[in-house]
Order: structure tokens, then sequence, then C-alpha cells
């Protein structure tokens, strides 16, 4: 019984929350994701339409974005900046219930400031050409883009768990890199399909911005359906003992 109860406290998290050091941590996933979606999205944008941003370039922002956010800011809230990595480590228990909610909410939050910060930033006549919002490729339906985002996202969270992981000695010291590739090959692969949102906040704040929600549905429901795929299958095939330390980028 008390075995069980431990185990639904620390599943809840309340202890954790109500501690002042975690202000400092939704404030920090607050920040990174309001400077991935600023500067990620600004990648997006066409300045010159006889030379729009190429597939590389935006990725390579992104995935060097990520990277970046995770060097500082690693070691103080975990860096997820992404509400799918929030799930994901929900579900292989490496993150409580009560945080994940509070990160998601301060994600979404970030990523909303920064889309405003970077429309005041870019002229109205450039912006006009899009903010950085994540639309379905021609011809893609709606299942097929939830399939993308979902295998796309299944990677990053699965890479997240791997360089997390405290019984991981090799990966020490690899996590910023490894986690900035996986995002990075990911949009080589999906942003002629989705995008390539992989994280539903990124999605959340040019819509939220530009008043457009088409499909915003779809960058939800496929990047949080493969986070928990991915949090589930290494929490029963690749992790080998249960450990009691939090996943983060802590190296």
């Amino acid at each position: 019984m008390g075995k069980d109860w431990k185990g639904a406290k620390d599943f809840v998290g309340l202890e954790e929350v109500t501690k002042v050091e975690f202000l400092v941590m939704l404030f920090a996933e607050a920040l990174g994701t309001f400077l991935l979606v600023l500067i990620g999205c600004a990648s997006c944008i066409t300045w010159n339409t006889d030379s729009p941003p190429t597939v590389v370039h935006i990725a390579f922002t992104f995935g060097l974005a990520v990277a970046s956010l995770a060097h500082v800011l690693g070691p103080v809230s975990g860096c997820h900046v992404n509400p799918a990595v929030s799930v994901g480590l929900l579900v292989s228990g490496n993150c409580s219930f009560l945080k994940a909610l509070c990160y998601i909410v301060c994600q979404c939050c970030g990523a909303i400031a920064g889309s405003a910060v970077l429309k005041v930033l870019i002229p109205t006549e450039i912006t006009a050409r899009g903010l950085g919002a994540t639309n379905l490729g021609a011809s893609i339906t709606d299942g097929q883009g939830i399939f993308m985002e979902a295998i796309v996202t299944f990677l990053l969270v699965l890479v997240v768990h791997a360089v997390t992981d405290p019984k991981r000695t090799d990966t020490r010291g690899w996590a910023p890199l490894a986690i900035g590739l996986a995002i990075s090959v990911s949009h080589m692969a999906a942003v002629p399909v989705t995008g390539s949102s992989m994280n539903p906040a990124r999605t959340l704040g040019p819509a939220v911005i530009l008043g457009e929600w088409k499909n915003l549905w779809v960058y939800w429901v496929g990047p949080l359906l493969g986070a928990f795929v991915a949090g589930a299958v290494y929490k029963m095939a690749f992790r080998r003992k249960k450990e009691d330390d939090e996943a983060s980028y802590d190296f």
C-alpha cells in the first residue's frame, strides 16, 4: 500500500511543483520555446520570392536552435520546449503529471509570444507571405499528415530518452547534438509533407497570431501520438531498469 501511494504521489508530482525553484523551470520552458519559435519560424519566412528558404536551411535552423537551447536550459528545466517531449517523458515515468501540464502551458505561451514578437519585427508585406506556420503539403490528407508527424516525433522523443537515460553513459555529453540532429533530419524528410512541426506549441504560436486554425488539430494529434508511443516503447523495451533520476539534459 505504501509503495502504491508513493508511486501515485510521484506520478502527480504535487510536492515538486510547489517548490519555489519550479518557477525558474517554468520560466526556462517559456523562454526556450519563445526563442525556438522566434528563430525557427524566422528561417521559414520568404523574403525574396525568387529565392525562398530551402528545406536544409529550415532544418538546420531548428536543429541548431534546440541544440543551443539544450546547452543553456537543459540543466535548469530539462529543455523540453515541446509539449510532445513532455508527454513522452510523462508516459515513460520521467516527468510528473503536474509538471508536464505546467510545462505545456508555459511552452504554448512562449510559442505565442515568440510568434507575436516575430510579427512585430518583420515588415507587414513580408509577414503577409507567412509567419512560419505549418501546413499540409499539396494533396496530403489529414491522415497522412498525422502519420508523418507521429513518425518524426517518435524519433525525436526516442532520442531524447536515450540521451537522457541515467544508465546510458555512452551518450553523456552528446545530448544537445543528438537531439539537434534528430530534429534536422526529421525536418529534411517531413517539411514537404507537413512542414515538420514535431511540436504542437511551435504550430500553435503562428496559428494564434495569424488567426488560421485549419489543420491545427493534426499538429497536436500526430506529435502527441508519436510521443506517447515513443515513451511507452522506451520504457518497456529499451530501458534496462527503472531509474528514480528524472531525465534531463544535465550532463
